[in-house]
């Protein structure tokens, strides 16, 4: 009996191809013109599986055969003698030349079975792949995913022209195990690598190598994604430590990974993520080609599970604590790798965020807390400690310096001391030869995430200096309670505020516990965002955008927050009406 097919999943896929392949067989004859090396393999791969596949507007034509041969020309030429392929910030690159091969493999396997009509592009991408092979398999790499994309390359270069070297060098590149925590983050804690990168790769290697370590590395990490997914459809990036951290990442590009291990596995979590996944409507051209070359993607999926509510969870490798109900859904923050490194840097944790709120339309994107402590940025927690189930303390001790004179011993009559950086400056001074006296300044943010929503108590101790606490609406919504100052800015001094999208809304109440009044909106100075040393020293920042409210002043301070969802009912708005009249 032939194996039951999802007829509209497998519609739906070639639909997205048939999206991008049908505009490039409508002109077969152009020459691709300013198309990266990593875009023409795509092509090349998504026009042949459209070739071959009975779902697709292109299956058997021969116009589709005629742009795959114009792109591999172009394909063709971007390749250098060494193999690899020109084009991109990183020259001569292995790894980045890998995400082009692994295509051309693909393209090769679904190329060589199809008949005639496409031998002469088989062997044009034979030709690509073998041209390639020798620098994969002795090139390196930068970045801990690209271990595992250059392996799933050299892989598939044996699946198709086998070459026991290829495999031996896979082996090596394994033997540093796979970089996965014990809460089944990988060490760039990335969404968009993990979902574009890391799975696929681990993925194709366990089923050429028979590796279930590996199969086992990936259904740890979808199992973890499953409490980082958000209400809007997005996965959790705030812990990132590529670039991803600063924008939201889409739950699609997770979605041939969660469908087909809830189809290998029957986990019926797995085959809900999938279908929210797919809510949105299957726009991946490459997924079609996926299709082909692991037919298990296209059989229905299990009954989805849909998981419970509400519910909690505290990852700690990333110090990433997250409660969800039916109400919000608040996500806390202490991971930041800055307070151990002293430096925002690519590949490090930076963002600043500590603290979102979803509630319905109305979405708290940012809180963040900015301090004038010798310009060395916002808070970002050095340490994240659950006091109990729901409740945490966020702490940051910042410490600055003034340097006396050096030691006699240490004195040069050239005056030409050695350059040092002292974490907030770098100068030919030998700080670490000098006396110092510190100046400390410490934040400390306890939090308790609600059912609906979150209070905050924020203790600012040390010398007096400018603070402002930055609350980041999602644009869309309404804030009422609220002054404001410009530029979409509002500032919040006494009594509560509200910010409502649609018939959803956010309650903010501030309270002084101890030290002045808050600032008001004339203090221009305090309320305000900055960045820090590290992003102004180039004329760079990080801030957020969208509707943003500030409650500011000069510390010590004291101050609580309480946060508050709400779905509002139709006597709320009925109420709103009638206070308009009135």
């Amino acid at each position: 009996m032939p194996t039951p097919l999802d007829a509209p999943f497998v519609r739906a896929v070639a639909g997205a191809a048939d999206r991008l392949a049908a505009p490039l067989a409508a002109g077969p004859g152009e020459k691709p013109v300013g198309v990266t090396h990593r875009a023409l393999a795509r092509r090349v791969k998504t026009l042949i599986a459209a070739y071959r596949s009975p779902d697709s507007r292109l299956h058997g034509s021969e116009q589709a055969v005629a742009a795959v041969l114009a792109h591999l020309r172009a394909l063709q030429a971007a390749q250098t003698a060494t193999g690899l392929f020109a084009g991109g910030d990183n020259v001569q690159s292995p790894p980045d030349s890998a995400f082009t091969v692994n295509d051309v493999c693909d393209a090769h396997v679904l190329a060589a079975g199809a008949g005639p009509e496409l031998h002469e592009a088989a062997a044009a991408l034979a030709e690509i792949a073998g041209a390639a092979c020798e620098s994969l398999r002795t090139g390196g790499v930068h970045t801990p995913n690209h271990r595992w994309e250059l392996c799933a390359a050299l892989a598939r270069l044996h699946r198709s022209f086998p070459d026991r070297r290829l495999l031996d060098r896979v082996d090596a590149w394994l033997a540093e195990g796979v970089d996965i925590d014990a809460e089944g983050l990988y060490s760039e804690r990335s969404a968009n690598y993990a979902a574009h990168v890391s799975n696929p790769s681990l993925l194709l290697l366990a089923d050429v190598l028979g590796r279930t370590d590996l199969w086992d590395a990936v259904e740890r990490n979808l199992t973890a994604t499953l409490d980082l997914i958000r209400p809007d459809g997005t996965v959790e990036t705030v812990h990132s430590r590529r670039q991803d951290q600063n924008h939201p990442f889409p739950l699609a590009p997770y979605l041939p990974h969660y469908r087909l291990l809830a189809i290998r596995t029957g986990r019926g979590d797995f085959a809900g993520a999938a279908r929210r996944a797919a809510a949105g409507g299957i726009d991946d051209p490459g997924l079609l080609a996926e299709t082909l070359l692991t037919p298990d993607l296209c059989r229905p999926l299990p009954a989805p599970a849909p998981q419970p509510l509400p519910r909690s969870r505290y990852i700690t490798t990333a110090r990433l604590a997250s409660r969800a109900s039916a109400t919000a859904h608040s996500v806390l923050y202490g991971g930041s790798d800055v307070p151990g490194h002293r430096r925002v840097r690519s590949g490090l944790a930076c963002n600043p965020t500590f603290l979102r709120l979803f509630a319905g339309d109305a979405v708290l994107d940012a809180v963040r807390l900015s301090r004038g402590f010798f310009d060395l940025g916002p808070f970002r927690a050095a340490a994240l400690r659950q006091l109990a189930d729901d409740r945490f303390r966020l702490t940051e001790t910042l410490t600055a310096a003034y340097y006396q004179p050096l030691p006699p011993e240490r004195r040069r009559d050239d005056g030409a001391y050695r350059m040092a950086d002292e974490g907030r400056f770098s100068a030919a001074m030998a700080f670490r030869d000098r006396p110092r006296d510190e100046i400390s300044h410490t934040t400390r943010v306890d939090a308790e995430l609600r059912e609906d929503g979150a209070d905050l108590r924020i203790d600012i101790s040390g010398p007096r200096v400018p603070w402002a606490l930055e609350l980041t609406f999602r644009p869309g919504g309404v804030p009422a309670g609220a002054v404001p100052i410009g530029d979409r800015r509002w500032c919040l001094r006494t009594g509560p505020m509200t910010y409502r999208a649609g018939d959803d809304e956010i309650r903010v109440e501030a309270h002084v516990e101890a030290g002045d009044p808050l600032a008001g909106p004339d203090r221009s100075d305090v309320l305000r965002y900055d960045p820090g040393q590290d992003h102004t020293v180039v004329g760079g920042t990080d801030a957020t955008t969208g509707n943003r409210v500030y409650i500011g002043g000069d510390g010590p301070h004291t101050l609580t927050l309480a946060l508050r969802a709400r779905r509002l009912t139709p006597a709320d708005h009925a109420t709103a009406i009638s206070g308009t009249k009135g």
